[in-house]
């Protein structure tokens, strides 16, 4: 059901001027989680606008509320829903939902074919990721396209890529894969990934510790201080 609060549409040229708006969220909303993204431009998000590749929320006053947006890899045969964002003052309400449900309606349409993938450290949006028809998935059955990898490189924790050789990262890869068959929906009701199983946090929990680890024996060999 939508939420009658928010109007959730494919961004155009003229959302353009919450652009700024959106990058500064992004980027502050990584810091709060102590986590790092691909940080992107202005200009890009407006790019991505002007090609009708994103999707933005708004209230019923016009107020931006939320926004996602589209990358191909591979000539269109991977392709990413990156840099979900919700405001702060609206986070909690389902929104985060809403908006990737819709982006990813997009990208099926737009990308019939194509491998939709993610990377993230967040346990909602894996859950999200999940009820749409992701699994989790080792980093070699993502795109190996060396222009997405290079956006890790403003990530506080890309070192830790590097040094695992982009085997394994902080983030959880996942996939939604169109030609797989368990996407059937009796079948996809009843073999969803349990996201929020005590066990799936344990395990979130250990590998971060295993992965600072390795960050911190990075950090001390290029003499970085903690």
């Amino acid at each position: 059901m939508e939420n009658p609060e928010f109007k959730i549409i494919v961004a155009e040229e003229q959302h353009i001027k919450y652009s700024q708006t959106i990058c500064d969220e992004m980027e502050a909303s990584a810091k709060a989680r102590g986590t790092g993204i691909a940080k992107r431009s202005p200009d890009y998000i407006a790019e991505k606008m002007r090609e009708g590749k994103a999707v933005i929320a708004l209230t019923n006053k016009g107020e931006w509320a939320g926004f996602c947006y589209i990358e191909t890899w591979e000539h269109g045969n991977y392709v990413a829903n990156s840099g979900l964002i919700v405001s702060p003052q609206f986070r909690k309400s389902g929104l985060a939902r809403e908006i990737k449900m819709t982006v990813f309606k997009l990208s099926r349409t737009k990308y019939p074919n194509a491998k939709i993938f993610g990377l993230t450290t967040g346990l909602a949006v894996m859950k999200i990721n999940s009820d749409l028809g992701y699994e989790p998935v080792t980093y070699s059955e993502l795109t190996q396209d060396d222009e997405f990898w290079k956006g890790c490189q403003s990530c506080v924790n890309f070192e830790i890529l590097k040094s695992k050789e982009r085997k394994n990262c902080m983030c959880t890869a996942m996939l939604y894969d169109p030609a797989d068959k368990k996407h059937d929906k009796e079948e996809q009701s009843s073999n969803n990934f349990k996201i929020n199983s005590k066990l799936y946090e344990r395990w979130m929990r250990l590998k971060q510790s295993l992965l600072l680890k390795v960050d911190k024996m990075i950090s001390v060999k290029i003499g970085v201080k903690y």
